[in-house]
């Protein structure tokens, strides 16, 4: 598939998840055991946060094997999370990595007050080289997403592969996608 068919799976799949009750993704027994046998050949890598609402494979509508999802909170970007993309591009063939962040995120309401201490603060300061003085938390999130997104083209200059950046809404559950 080419990196605007892809999007355009993710983007239909979405369209799915805002109705639907249950996930429709493949999980059989069948493609656990393909995916077993022939490997993993996952058409996007998905980089979101480890929110417990914001589910990549559910909001896609995707099963085994489609999605390489890379989660953190803030969906901030370092060298594991660099790592991990290089080797879903390298080595596992995946055309599209996608940023996706959300609203309501802890992590950017965090960096927006400045009220982080200890490991959360590894997060929060890297968030807030994103928004700067930013107080809107959609705006901000939109801005940590942006900085990702560049951040993983400078740093991962490899061939045959798209970044792109989302923002996940946690009320009605539609992906904005940002042109980045």
């Amino acid at each position: 598939m080419t990196t605007t068919e892809i999007i355009n799976k993710l983007k239909e799949g979405n369209e799915k998840y805002l109705t639907a009750t249950q996930n429709g993704g493949d999980i059989s027994p069948a493609i656990r055991k393909d995916t077993t046998d022939n490997g993993q050949h996952p058409y996007a890598v998905v980089i979101a946060c480890s929110d417990s609402r914001v589910i990549p494979e559910n909001i896609f509508m995707t099963g085994i094997g489609e999605l390489f999802v890379i989660r953190v909170a803030g969906n901030v970007i370092a060298d594991h999370q660099l790592g991990s993309i290089e080797y879903a591009v390298d080595h596992l063939g995946s055309p599209l990595v996608l940023v996706l962040g959300h609203t309501h995120c802890g992590a950017v309401g965090a960096a927006i007050s400045g009220h982080a201490e200890s490991f959360i603060k590894t997060l929060t300061d890297e968030i807030k080289k994103a928004i700067g003085d930013e107080t809107d938390e959609r705006k901000a999130s939109c801005l940590n997403v942006e900085r990702n997104v560049k951040l993983i083209r400078e740093k991962l200059p490899l061939e045959n592969y798209t970044v792109a950046g989302a923002v996940y809404d946690i009320e009605n559950g539609k992906v904005d996608w940002l042109d980045v």
